[in-house]
């Protein structure tokens, strides 16, 4: 991966990590167009990048989360957490699997861009305005929500606003707590990429993360660079988004999807993209 690939991808990660529109598809759509989506470092980069992502979060809302006085924030994020920890355990080789595939990612990409065509008017009456009355119960059920995202193209931003949605959050408290969220659940995720998983090399040699990373500098320099650009990125995407969600709700966002699926569907089927 060279540097200005790296730079790409992780702007790509940065605009779309905390909107409805799945990082995750982009990413894959992303290195695929540049041909480099079969790649082992590829597959860890795009998920080591989070880290910049989540540190714009930590950023952006450092009061919340250096508020030590209250422990019951951080009790709420540990157990909404759980079930995409549990699951991403479980099923970590089908999850792998998925990835391999921009038709999965194509079509949940469409199915998605419906479903958020309607979902203002389906949640009209909020009921929880700020993140403490947020309880236990409701932060599990939007972890379990989150869990959708585990599917390419799904968005784990969209499926945990909709969960909060569904729990009675107004538009930007659900957002708000997709956002707190995401910091555990990525951290974990890139963690997991870095130190504990084993990554199969394109000689059939076996790696962590870790050694990946370490086994040139060209590697090391793409990550890093690349977690600084998806840092600022990032900080620019979120200040977007609120002001834009509370304004106009998620529409716009299910016809870009929309449109996003169909172009990457003729993109496969003229051949520009291989599925796989």
């Amino acid at each position: 991966m060279s540097i200005l690939e790296a730079i790409i991808i992780a702007i790509v990660e940065g605009l779309t990590e905390f909107l409805p529109v799945s990082s995750t598809g982009h990413m894959i759509i992303a290195s695929s167009l540049l041909g480099i989506h079969t790649e082992s470092f590829t597959k860890l980069f795009e998920v080591a990048i989070q880290l910049g992502a989540i540190l714009a979060v930590v950023v952006l809302y450092w009061k919340k989360f250096v508020d030590f006085k209250s422990f019951t924030f951080y009790y709420k994020l540990a157990l909404a957490v759980v079930p995409a920890l549990l699951l991403g355990f479980l099923f970590s080789d089908q999850i792998d699997a998925l990835l391999e595939s921009p038709l999965t990612v194509a079509i949940t990409l469409l199915l998605g861009g419906f479903v958020l065509l309607f979902i203002d008017k389906s949640f009209q009456h909020p009921r929880i305005h700020d993140e403490t009355e947020i309880s236990f119960k409701k932060a599990l059920i939007i972890g379990a929500w989150q869990c959708l995202a585990m599917i390419p193209g799904v968005s784990r931003s969209a499926a945990s606003i909709i969960g909060g949605m569904q729990q009675r959050l107004s538009r930007k408290v659900a957002a708000e707590f997709s956002f707190f969220l995401a910091v555990p659940t990525m951290a974990a995720a890139s963690g997991y990429s870095l130190v504990l998983k084993d990554w199969t090399m394109e000689d059939g040699t076996v790696q962590k993360g870790y050694d990946m990373l370490l086994s040139s500098n060209d590697n090391l320099i793409a990550f890093i660079v690349g977690n600084v650009v998806a840092f600022i990125v990032a900080l620019l995407a979120i200040k977007f988004f609120i002001g834009f969600l509370q304004k106009n709700g998620f529409r716009w966002f299910g016809y870009y999807r929309i449109a996003a699926g169909l172009i990457l569907l003729i993109l496969l089927w003229t051949g520009v993209i291989q599925n796989g």
